[in-house]
């Protein structure tokens, strides 16, 4: 839109490949283009040593920069900045705060990836990762006993979203990030992944009083209405006591279970 905006005729594309974490490939008006990562310029083999310089000025303002190569000479660059969203910060503080350490797997640059992870204070990050190495990298935490959980948009999340032991797609990305995933942030904001971590430990907290409290109560009256009392104090349980006593117990239960309504996230 920004184009025909401008008064920018497009060109329809021939000859189209995608190559999976690195770039396009096609033909323009006759020309062949190539845009992408500076690996798909060297599998491409054309020499881009002159942009170098430039593309990691840019780099290293956290911008995502791709090489422009038109029959088979680099013709340029493209940067661009995907700023970061200002929920990020306070949710990375919020899980730090929790214990919990967190890493950045990106496709970027190391300039790039190094920017970002020193403005958010991201404890490990990883670049220039493809599809396939980060569901290889979840695997290795996971083998090192770690409980891992993946937060992603994209179509190359899919794979380390479903390898997670929890998923976590936004909303506003790619429906495979949304098929692979647990869980779905419908608006895309980070602080919902640490509403979510809160909700299900108070959850888990909860179940474990609702147990602890059916453990006890029915330890201690289970024995008195068998009559197990009535030896020694000649005390019985009359059976409407009993089941009004059994109907108490799910109701406590149910009442403390209700309490997570209003569970301050």
């Amino acid at each position: 839109s920004g184009a025909e905006e401008k008064g920018i005729r497009l060109a329809r594309p021939g000859r189209f490949r995608s190559v999976t974490g690195q770039g396009v490939t096609g033909e323009v008006d006759g020309h062949a283009v190539a845009a992408g990562s500076a690996r798909l310029l060297e599998s491409l083999g054309i020499e881009a040593v002159g942009l170098t310089r430039q593309a990691g000025r840019q780099s290293a303002e956290g911008r995502t920069v791709m090489l422009i190569a038109v029959n088979g000479r680099a013709a340029g660059l493209v940067a661009v900045a995907d700023p970061v969203k200002g929920s990020a910060a306070e949710a990375v503080r919020d899980l730090h705060a929790g214990g919990i350490r967190i890493v950045m797997l990106t496709g970027d640059s190391r300039a790039a990836a190094e920017a970002v992870a020193g403005k958010l204070g991201i404890d490990e990050a990883h670049y220039g990762v493809l599809p396939e190495q980060k569901a290889g990298l979840v695997k290795r935490l996971q083998a090192e006993g770690r409980i891992v959980a993946m937060a992603g948009d994209g179509i190359n999340d899919a794979p380390a979203l479903a390898q997670a032991h929890v998923g976590i797609a936004m909303g506003t990305g790619a429906d495979a990030a949304m098929e692979s995933a647990g869980i779905t942030l419908v608006k895309g904001d980070l602080r919902g992944m640490v509403r979510a971590w809160r909700l299900s430990r108070a959850t888990m907290r909860n179940i474990r009083q609702n147990l602890f409290f059916a453990f006890v109560y029915n330890a201690l009256g289970v024995p008195i209405a068998a009559g197990a009392l009535y030896p020694f104090f000649g005390i019985l349980l009359s059976p409407i006591i009993a089941a009004a006593a059994m109907s108490f117990s799910s109701v406590s239960v149910i009442g403390n279970s209700l309490r997570l309504g209003r569970a301050r996230l």
